[in-house]
């Protein structure tokens, strides 16, 4: 019996391999069209509508984690924000735009720690927690940009923001 040794590169080229793989047979379709928990709506990209100009963060959400563009819920009396998405650290939608009087709820996935949701502007802030399933709701009246960060994990990234038009 032959014994083969598995080099470093070869370990490396077939994870790589097996990675990318795994991230295309997500991207592909034939799913069951569930939400993917991020409250999402009707649209072009995966069943949600994004703004077709995004709002002036400051710069803030820079160097957020799960940050591409605004998703649109403006038709939403209520949106979830998932809170330790993604590989733990985001939120999930990292920026989303609501109408005056929406209330955002955020929800723990359990992933990622103990996180908490503080406005920068000090208008809103959670507990810290690591808890599945814990939500905490803020309810937006004045329009205009709102961020927020987990305080304990801002420094890598936990930032997000709400756009209320």
């Amino acid at each position: 019996m032959t014994r083969r040794t598995l080099d470093r590169r070869t370990f490396v080229r077939t994870t790589a391999a097996l990675g990318a793989a795994t991230a295309l047979a997500g991207c592909s379709g034939g799913g069951d069209g569930g939400d993917g928990g991020s409250g999402g709506s009707d649209g072009d990209s995966g069943g949600q509508q994004f703004l077709s100009q995004e709002p002036d963060y400051g710069g803030f959400l820079e160097e957020a984690n799960n940050y591409e563009q605004t998703l649109d819920m403006t038709d939403s009396d209520s949106v979830t924000v998932e809170v330790g998405a993604g590989e733990g650290l985001a939120f999930g939608p990292a920026a989303v735009a609501v109408s005056s009087g929406t209330t955002v709820t955020w929800e723990w996935t359990g992933e990622g720690g103990q996180h908490n949701v503080s406005g920068a502007d000090g208008n809103f802030e959670s507990e810290t927690v690591g808890e599945e399933g814990h939500t905490f709701e803020h309810t937006f009246e004045e329009s205009g940009v709102h961020t927020y960060a987990c305080t304990p994990h801002e420094a890598v990234g936990m930032k997000g923001a709400v756009y209320v038009e």
